[in-house]
């Protein structure tokens, strides 16, 4: 939202701020994860090396927390642009009238954002939030090249576990059973976000 906010305040840059913050996103996932991995190595990591500035520097990829935390880094390094051109679009749709009357009735920057804009943006925020669960449920190649789903199961996705009982263990009623469950729970999501989306365009038509 912030990075949204700011690049709505941007001119004539905000075309080249869009595209910088486009190259994380655009980088293909497994890319991605192979530089954090050179970012978090035990040995020659940029991040062991900043934590060791201040005290023992722990083992990112070795420890549940620091790995989840690690992955959770990532993820959001990749993902923030994909959402904040989501919330720009929805930024630009706001008329200014509403910012001129909410000026006029003495409102300070920050009343004007949780009585006007946040408002305005709740149904591009449904559909932002649905995206990101939708993809959280199919993560794969990101934890796969960081992890493999370690230490131990502490950063094992649905997607990786029903790979690894399926093609690893040969176990294919288990591993059926855990990709059903996860194409039911990501149905039920798509039909949540078309409800979404349904509703935002019916408000936008009003």
């Amino acid at each position: 939202m912030l990075v949204a906010l700011v690049l709505e305040r941007l001119g004539a840059t905000r075309g080249w701020m869009l595209a910088l913050m486009l190259v994380p996103w655009s980088l293909v996932t497994i890319v991605n994860a192979q530089l954090w991995k050179y970012v978090y190595d035990s040995t020659y990591g940029v991040a062991t090396w900043f934590f060791a500035l201040f005290g023992e520097a722990p083992v990112i990829l070795g420890e549940p927390v620091p790995a989840i935390t690690g992955l959770m880094v990532a993820d959001i390094w990749k993902t923030t642009p994909f959402v904040a051109i989501i919330l720009l679009a929805g930024l630009v749709q706001i008329s200014e009238d509403h910012y001129e009357a909410a000026e006029l009735d003495g409102a300070n920057g920050w009343q004007t954002f949780w009585r006007v804009v946040l408002p305005q943006l709740a149904p591009t925020l449904t559909i932002a939030v649905l995206f990101r669960i939708l993809q959280a449920f199919g993560v794969f190649d990101l934890p796969f090249v960081l992890t493999n789903g370690g230490p131990g199961t502490s950063t094992q996705s649905l997607a990786i576990m029903g790979y690894k009982v399926l093609f690893q263990d040969i176990n294919i009623g288990p591993g059926a059973a855990i990709a059903t469950s996860t194409a039911l729970i990501v149905a039920a999501g798509c039909l949540l976000f078309l409800r979404a989306f349904r509703n935002q365009a019916k408000g936008g038509e009003a």
